[in-house]
C-alpha cells in the first residue's frame, strides 16, 4: 500500500494562509496522494512561478550546513537553553538522526539519558516524527531541521529533576531587511515548528519523562556570512493554530474523496476555487484557476480576476456586463475596472510633486543576488544635472557577496551624492536643493538601506575596536571572541552610508523622499488595466501609462508577456536570469576562480542593468508628460528642511551612522508629535491633491473631515453635501471638482507664511432648505461651477481654520531634529562644551570609544559572554564574523539539483 502523502510540514503551514479556498484544502496531498507541484503537472498546469532558483535553494543549503557547524550548533543549543532559563548544560552533544524515524526515536532516548544523568544538552538534526494524526498510518512524517533536548529545572511546575524537555526548531535562511526579518517570515517559521511540536507532542515513542517545550526555536542568519543565531518564541498560539489545520485537513480529507482510476483533472474543476491574484500567486494551482477565469463566460469571471471583493462585485458587475449599472464604489476601483475594459490608463487628476528627471536626482538600478541577503551582481548610476542627464554607469561585481563589493556599491553611490550635493550648494548656497536618490521600486531601496546598516555597524564595531588598541587591549567581539579588524570607511562611502541611513530614518516620515520610488510615483498618476498586483511590476506599468485610444492595452496578453520575459525592472532577478547568472559564476563547481565564465557572467549582468536602465529612463519619460503641481514647492521646502539636519549630522559625524532602529526610547517618545503632525500635513496634501484619494476618503464613512457634494444651483450657490458631520454654518473649502483639483488653478498662490491662498472658502446655510443635507454656500473667493457638478470639500476646521475665509494651509511640517546638531552648532563645540553639547554634535568617534571603555570594564569583571549565564543577546549584532569561524559563501559551492516537489513557499 501506498504512503499516504502529508506534504510535511511546510506544506501544513501554508495551507493557513489558503486555508478559504476549497480547491486549496480539496487537492491536500493526503487527499489526491501525490505533491502539490506534480498535481499541477498532471492537470496540464505546471507550476512554473514558484520555482525556486538554483542559486536561492545553494543558498539555503549552505545555511543548514552552518547551522551544523560545531560551533554554531552549540551555540544556538547553549541560547535557547538559556533564554529558556534552563541550567546551564556541561557540554553540548550533536547527533543526526537521518530523517528516519526509528533512528530518531532511539536518538531521543539517549539524549534524554544523556540530559537527566550528566545535564547535556542534545542538539539533534534530520529528525522523522510521524506526521500528527497518522502514526499508525503509513505516512510521509513531518521532518523538523534540528530539536534540543536539555534536562528540566527543577524549579519548573512539575518538573522532574530526572526529566527533559524537547525543544523543536527549524532553521530559515530569512533575508534582514534593515537589519530585521520581516514578522510574517518568522510568524510562518514558527509555524512550521509548531507543527513539528505537535507531531512529537502526540508520538507515542517519545521517552518518558520527555515532554516537548511550549517554546520553540527559530534559527536565522544574524549577519551576511550566514552565520546562524538562535530566536525562541512561545508557541502556545502557534500550535493552536497548527491543531485547528490539522483538524480541518482531517476532516476535508474525510470529506473529499479521489479514486485513482479518475481523471485528476475533473477532480480538481469540481472544486470551487477561492481565487485572489495578489494572495494565490504562491500557490502551484495559480496558473489552473486563472486561466479557468479566463475562458469563463460568466460577466463576474473578469471581476475575480481581477481581484475585486465579493461584497462589491455586485456593484461593479454593471461595468463589464455592457449595463453600465453600478452601485456604490470607491473611484480607484472603478478606475482599475474601466481601464481593463477599454485598455488605456485611467488618470487620477494628481499633479506632479516628485523629482524624477530633475537635478539633484540620481538614478540607480541594481541586480541582486539570489545567493546572499546583500549580495549584489551590478549596479548602474546617472545623475540628473543642471545641464542634462549623465551617461548610464554600469558595473558587474565579480564578488556579488564579498564585503569588498558593498564597499565598491557605496564608493560609486558616494561619489555621485557628493557630486549632486556640491553642485545645489553652487546654485543656490543659502538654500539648497534636496538630492534624492531614484530607484525603480521599494526592493532595490531595501537592499541598498540594508548595505548601509550593515556598513554602518562594521564601522561603529571599527571605532570601538581603534579605541581597544589605544588602551592596549584585544579587539574582542561581543561574545569575547577574537575579532578581524574591518578598514575604515572612507569619506565618500561614509556620504552613500549616511544618506542611505538617512532613508530608513525617514520611512517612520510619509513626507520624507530621499529614495524616490517610481513605481509608487507613477501610481499616482494612472490607474492600470488588470489586477492590482501586476501593476508592482514597473515594466507592466509604464506599458499601460503609454497605452492610448488608438494602441489599446489587452491586460491579460501584456501580463503573459511580461511573466516570460527573462527581465525585471526591479532589484530581484526572475528565475531564469537569475540561474544564467548563478551558472556563470559557479560553473560546473569545479573551477578554481569564480566567476568561472568571466565574460559571460558580465555579459548577462550588464544585458540585465540596461533593461532596467530603459524601463527607468521611460518611467522619466512618461513623467515628463504631467504638469508640475503647485504643492510641489511644499513637498521641496519639506524635504529640504529634513535635509539640512542630515546635512550637519554628516559634516559633525554625529549620529550619521544610527539607523532608526537603534534609536533610544526617549528619541522615540519625543517623535511622536513630530510623526503625527508629519501624518496629518500628508493626508491634508493628499486631499489637496489627488481627486481619487480624496473622493475615495470621502466615500469612507469613517473619514470626517471630507464628503462628496452636489452642486444643486449656482445662483444663489446651493450644494448637497453627503456627510452629516458637516453642518450648519460650518466653514467648508472646495478641493476638486469633476477630477480636477482646484489647487492646481492658476488663481492659486502661496504667501510667505505658507498659507494657500485663492481656495474657495465660506460657511453653509441650511436657511429655506427642507430637504436635508441641502446648504447654501457663501465662499469668499467664487469658484466657476455648473449645476450637476460633482465635488469634493473638506472641513475648514481641518485645513487652517483661519479666521478670514480667504486661505488654507496645511499642517506645520516638523523634522527629527532629536540629538542632531543645531544650526549654532560648530566644528569643535563639543570639545569645548562637552556637557552642553553631549546630546546633539557630540562625534560617533567619542560614543563609541566610551561604550568601548564600558564593555571592557563588564568584561574584566565577567559580565559579558561567555562567563555568565544565561547568555546576553548583542542587540546591535553587527556584520562582524569572529577570525577563523566558518562562514557561508554560497557563490564558493558547488551547485545542486532543486528538488522539484518543492517551491519557494517552501523557503520563504
Amino acid at each position: 500500500m501506498a504512503a499516504t502523502v502529508t506534504g510535511g510540514a511546510t506544506s501544513a503551514v501554508a495551507a493557513s494562509s489558503h486555508a478559504a479556498c476549497a480547491r486549496f484544502r480539496g487537492t491536500d496531498p493526503i487527499i489526491t496522494g501525490r505533491s502539490r507541484r506534480k498535481l499541477a503537472v498532471d492537470i496540464g498546469f505546471a507550476d512554473s512561478s514558484g520555482k525556486i532558483p538554483e542559486a536561492r535553494w545553494l543558498r539555503a543549503a549552505t545555511f543548514e550546513k552552518l547551522v551544523r557547524d560545531e560551533k554554531f550548533a552549540s551555540e544556538v543549543a547553549t541560547t535557547t537553553v538559556g533564554r529558556l532559563d534552563l541550567a546551564r548544560p556541561e557540554s553540548v552533544a550533536i547527533v543526526h538522526a537521518g530523517t528516519n524515524v526509528d533512528k530518531t526515536a532511539a536518538i531521543l532516548a539517549v539524549a534524554h539519558e544523556r540530559a537527566v544523568s550528566g545535564n547535556v544538552a542534545t542538539m539533534i538534526y534530520q529528525l522523522a516524527i510521524p506526521f500528527v494524526g497518522f502514526e499508525e498510518a503509513s505516512a510521509t512524517p513531518a521532518l523538523p531541521d534540528f530539536a534540543v533536548v536539555a534536562r528540566k529545572a527543577p524549579h519548573e511546575q512539575g518538573g522532574d529533576i530526572d526529566g527533559s524537555w524537547l525543544i523543536m526548531g527549524d532553521a530559515k535562511d530569512y533575508e534582514r531587511v534593515r537589519s530585521r526579518i520581516d514578522d510574517n517570515r518568522l510568524l510562518k517559521g514558527f509555524l512550521q515548528i509548531a507543527l513539528g511540536a505537535e507531531s512529537a507532542a502526540s508520538w507515542t515513542q517519545l521517552p518518558p519523562s520527555m515532554d516537548v517545550h511550549q517554546w520553540g526555536v527559530l534559527a536565522v542568519p544574524r549577519n551576511s556570512f550566514l552565520q546562524p543565531e538562535a530566536l525562541v518564541e512561545d508557541l502556545r498560539d502557534h500550535r493552536e493554530e497548527v491543531r485547528l489545520r490539522v483538524a480541518e485537513r482531517h476532516d476535508e480529507a474525510q470529506q473529499q474523496t479521489y479514486d485513482p482510476s479518475s481523471e485528476i483533472d475533473e477532480f480538481v474543476e469540481h472544486l470551487e476555487a477561492t481565487f485572489n491574484p495578489s494572495t494565490c500567486s504562491t500557490c502551484t494551482l495559480f496558473s489552473y484557476c486563472r486561466s479557468e477565469l479566463r475562458t469563463s463566460s460568466d460577466s463576474t469571471a473578469l471581476l475575480i480576476e481581477l481581484g475585486v471583493p465579493a461584497d462589491v462585485r455586485p456593484h461593479a458587475v454593471g461595468l463589464v456586463d455592457g449595463t453600465g449599472e453600478i452601485g456604490p464604489l470607491e473611484r480607484s476601483l472603478q478606475a482599475l475596472i474601466v481601464a481593463t475594459t477599454e485598455g488605456v490608463a485611467e488618470r487620477t487628476g494628481q499633479y506632479r510633486i516628485d523629482p524624477i528627471g530633475k537635478p539633484g536626482t540620481v538614478n540607480v538600478v541594481i541586480a541582486k543576488s539570489d545567493s546572499a541577503a546583500l549580495g549584489v551582481h551590478g549596479v548602474a548610476v546617472q545623475r540628473i544635472t543642471a545641464d542634462g542627464p549623465t551617461e548610464w554607469k554600469a558595473t558587474a561585481f565579480s564578488n556579488p557577496m564579498g564585503a569588498d563589493t558593498r564597499r565598491s556599491l557605496m564608493t560609486i553611490l558616494g561619489k555621485e551624492f557628493t557630486a549632486a550635493l556640491a553642485e545645489a550648494r553652487r546654485l543656490n548656497p543659502d538654500a539648497p536643493d534636496p538630492i534624492h536618490m531614484v530607484v525603480p521600486e521599494k526592493g532595490t531601496a531595501d537592499l541598498l538601506v540594508s548595505i548601509a546598516d550593515n556598513m554602518a555597524g562594521i564601522e561603529l564595531s571599527r571605532l570601538r575596536w581603534h579605541r581597544d588598541k589605544e588602551m592596549g587591549r584585544p579587539a574582542l567581539t561581543f561574545n569575547g571572541e577574537p575579532a578581524e579588524v574591518p578598514p575604515i570607511l572612507r569619506e565618500v562611502q561614509r556620504t552613500a552610508v549616511s544618506f542611505l541611513l538617512e532613508e530608513d530614518r525617514a520611512r517612520t516620515f510619509q513626507l520624507r523622499t530621499p529614495i524616490v520610488d517610481a513605481r509608487t510615483v507613477l501610481a499616482r498618476h494612472v490607474v492600470p488595466g488588470g489586477p492590482a498586483v501586476n501593476a508592482f511590476r514597473l515594466d507592466y506599468q509604464v506599458a499601460w501609462a503609454k497605452a492610448t485610444r488608438e494602441r489599446p492595452i489587452n491586460h491579460r496578453e501584456l501580463s503573459d508577456e511580461i511573466e516570460k520575459l527573462v527581465h525585471t525592472p526591479g532589484a530581484r532577478l526572475s528565475n531564469a536570469r537569475s540561474d544564467e547568472i548563478h551558472r556563470s559564476y559557479v560553473g560546473d563547481g569545479t573551477a578554481e576562480v569564480r566567476p568561472a565564465h568571466a565574460a559571460e557572467y558580465e555579459r548577462l549582468v550588464l544585458d540585465e542593468l540596461a533593461y532596467k536602465q530603459d524601463v527607468l529612463t521611460a518611467v522619466i519619460d512618461v513623467l515628463a508628460t504631467f504638469p508640475e503641481s503647485n504643492l510641489a514647492a511644499l513637498h521641496r521646502k519639506a524635504e529640504r528642511k529634513a535635509q539640512e539636519i542630515w546635512y550637519r549630522r554628516l559634516t559633525f559625524r554625529a549620529s550619521d551612522l544610527v539607523r532608526f532602529g537603534r534609536t533610544n526610547r526617549q528619541w522615540r517618545r519625543k517623535l511622536v508629535d513630530v510623526v503625527e503632525a508629519d501624518d496629518k500635513a500628508v493626508r491634508q496634501l493628499r486631499a489637496l491633491g489627488n481627486p481619487q484619494v480624496a473622493a475615495d476618503a470621502a466615500q469612507d464613512a469613517g473619514t470626517r473631515e471630507l464628503a462628496m457634494a452636489t452642486v444643486v444651483t449656482t445662483e444663489p450657490l446651493v450644494l448637497d453635501i453627503k456627510s452629516r458631520r458637516i453642518v450648519h454654518e460650518s466653514r467648508i473649502v472646495l478641493l476638486h471638482c469633476n477630477g480636477e483639483p482646484c489647487v492646481e488653478g492658476s488663481e492659486i498662490g502661496f504667501d510667505r507664511y505658507g498659507k494657500i491662498t485663492g481656495m474657495a472658502i465660506g460657511p453653509l446655510s441650511s436657511d429655506g432648505h427642507d430637504e436635508p443635507r441641502r446648504f447654501t454656500w457663501d465662499p469668499a473667493n467664487i469658484p466657476t461651477l455648473d449645476v450637476g457638478d460633482q465635488v469634493v470639500v473638506a472641513d475648514f476646521a481641518w485645513l487652517g481654520n483661519f479666521a478670514r475665509n480667504t486661505a488654507t494651509a496645511v499642517a506645520e511640517f516638523k523634522f527629527d531634529e532629536n540629538q542632531a546638531p543645531k544650526a549654532s552648532c560648530e566644528l569643535g563645540s563639543w570639545g569645548d562644551d562637552p556637557v552642553g553639547h553631549a546630546w546633539c554634535c557630540r562625534p560617533h568617534d567619542d560614543i563609541e570609544a566610551e561604550w568601548s571603555d564600558t564593555l571592557a570594564e563588564r568584561r574584566k569583571n565577567g559580565d559579558l559572554n561567555p562567563d555568565v549565564w544565561p547568555p546576553i543577546v548583542d542587540a546591535d549584532a553587527f556584520d562582524i564574523a569572529p577570525t577563523g569561524t566558518a562562514q557561508g559563501d554560497p557563490g564558493a559551492a558547488a551547485p545542486e539539483p532543486v528538488p522539484d516537489n518543492l517551491t519557494i513557499d517552501d523557503l520563504d
